[in-house]
């Protein structure tokens, strides 16, 4: 999903998870993706190094694979879940085994 990376939409995304009645925590640790999720006590934890991208990239990351209950959302809030939603979607169609697509025979890869 295109979103600009600015305090304002890190703190819109943040917002999410305040209203879906998840604790949102930036600690130290070792994450493999750069956080872990405590499904059944609602606890999201991110690594406090990453910087303002990473952080609004991993929260949309965690946002496109949760299911929310949309009537604890605000208007805005559920505008912008529904957008990272329908994101994911269009990228399952586009990606169906959810793996990076194979360059063509006669290129190198990157």
């Amino acid at each position: 999903m295109n979103i600009k990376i600015t305090p304002g939409n890190l703190s819109r995304l943040e917002k999410i998870f305040e209203e879906a009645k998840y604790v949102l925590r930036f600690e130290k640790g070792t994450f493999n993706s750069g956080y872990c999720i405590l499904e059944h006590k609602k606890v999201v934890v991110i690594n406090k190094f990453l910087n303002l991208e990473g952080r609004i990239n991993t929260l949309l990351d965690i946002l496109s694979s949760l299911q929310l209950d949309a009537t604890l959302l605000s208007p805005d809030s559920l505008k912008l879940y529904r957008q990272v939603q329908e994101n994911r979607n269009v990228t399952d169609a586009e990606n169906p085994g959810g793996q990076e697509p194979l360059p063509p025979a006669n290129e190198e890869p990157a």
